[in-house]
C-alpha cells in the first residue's frame, strides 16, 4: 500500500544543530507535521489512480455485479471499457480521491502519534509498538473518511444504463435520505474495522521490518544517504517502493475474507439479496451457503471451520 511505501517520508527528521537565525523546536515540528499531511495525501491519491481499474473490477466481482460476475479478472478488464467506455474504469475515482487524500494523512499523523503514546506511556518499543500503533491508525482513518468510500462504492459499482446515483453529492443525499439518516453511511463498517487492524498493523509492521533488515544487511545497495542528515541511511526511492508493494500485498492477503464482507454490506440496498447482507455475520453466512469461497480466498481447504468461528 502506498501508506506503507511512503511511511519513510513521514518519518521524524533527525535531530540537528540549530542553525543561527532558525526556528526552534516547534518551527521543526509543524514542518514535521505539515510534509506528514502531504506525503500521506499524495502517495495515497497517486497510488489510488494508478489501481484505480484493478480497483474498479474488483468492487464489480466482489459483489457479483449480474453484467460482470461470470467473468474473470482480466475478461472484465476488457468488458468494461465495451462496455462504458475506458473512462468507465475510472467510475468512482473521483470519490476516492476526496477520500484518500485526508484518509492517508489522518493515518500517518495518527501513526505517529500513537507510536510516541505507545512508546511513553505503555514502554513499549521495537516490532511490538510499530505494529499496534499501524493499526490504531488505520482504524482513526477508517471512520473518519468511512462516509467517502461508502459513496466510492455506490458508484463504482454501478453500469453505464442503470444508475442510481447521477454523482457524489447525490449519493450522499439520497443514502442519508433513504438509509437510516448518518447512520446509514457506516453500513459494513464493523468488518472493515476487524479487517483494518491486521491490515494496517502487518501493513506498517511489514514494511519496517524489510526496511530495518534491508538497510542492516545490504546498506550500500538498498540505502542512500537522507537528504537531512548524510550520516543517516534511509531505503532508495523504488527499492521503497517495493517494500511497500510487498507489505501492502501481504496484508491484503491476511484481510481479503473482510474486505469481501464489507463490500457486500456496503451495497447492501442494491444487491438482489440486500436482506442476507444486513449484517457481518449474516454476510459471512450467505456467502458460504452461496458457496462463494472468495471470503476464505486464503485458506479454502479450511474454509468451513473458519467461518464456524466468525458466527460462533
Amino acid at each position: 500500500m502506498a501508506a506503507a511505501a511512503a511511511l519513510a517520508a513521514a518519518e521524524p527528521p533527525p535531530a540537528m544543530p540549530q542553525a543561527a537565525g532558525a526556528g526552534g523546536p516547534a518551527a521543526r515540528r509543524d514542518f514535521y507535521w505539515l510534509r506528514s499531511f502531504l506525503a500521506g495525501g499524495i502517495a495515497g491519491c497517486c497510488a489510488k489512480t494508478t489501481v484505480a481499474p484493478l480497483d474498479r473490477v474488483k468492487v464489480l466481482l466482489q459483489a457479483h455485479n449480474h453484467h460482470y460476475k461470470h467473468l474473470g479478472v482480466f475478461s472484465t478488464l476488457r468488458a468494461v471499457p465495451q462496455k462504458e467506455g475506458y473512462l468507465g474504469l475510472y467510475k468512482g475515482n473521483g470519490a476516492m480521491m476526496i477520500r484518500i487524500f485526508p484518509y492517508g494523512a489522518i493515518q500517518f499523523m495518527a501513526f505517529e502519534h500513537y507510536k510516541t503514546l505507545i512508546t511513553t506511556k505503555l514502554g513499549v518499543s521495537g516490532h511490538v509498538h510499530r505494529l499496534m500503533a499501524g493499526s490504531m491508525a488505520g482504524m482513526t482513518a477508517v471512520i473518519c473518511t468511512y462516509p467517502l468510500d461508502m459513496v466510492r462504492v455506490r458508484l463504482a459499482f454501478q453500469v453505464k444504463g442503470e444508475h442510481t446515483y447521477t454523482g457524489i453529492i447525490h449519493a450522499f443525499k439520497t443514502i442519508y435520505a433513504k438509509e437510516g439518516g448518518f447512520l446509514g453511511f457506516y453500513r459494513g463498517l464493523m468488518p472493515t474495522i476487524l479487517g483494518m487492524a491486521p491490515y494496517a498493523g502487518v501493513s506498517f509492521f511489514t514494511f519496517g521490518t524489510l526496511k530495518s533488515v534491508g538497510l542492516s544487511h545490504a546498506p550500500t545497495l538498498l540505502g542512500r544517504p537522507s537528504s537531512d542528515n548524510p550520516n543517516v541511511l534511509v531505503l532508495k526511492t523504488h527499492i521503497n517502493l517495493l517494500c511497500g508493494g510487498v507489505a501492502g500485498a501481504i496484508a491484503q492477503t491476511i484481510s481479503y475474507p473482510f474486505d469481501v464482507t464489507r463490500r457486500r454490506m456496503q451495497l447492501g440496498t442494491v444487491l438482489p439479496e440486500f436482506e442476507k447482507c444486513l449484517c457481518h455475520h449474516l454476510t459471512i453466512l450467505f456467502q458460504y451457503h452461496a458457496g462463494d469461497y472468495e471470503v476464505c480466498l486464503w485458506t479454502p481447504w479450511n474454509s468451513k471451520r473458519i467461518i464456524s468461528w466468525f458466527i460462533s
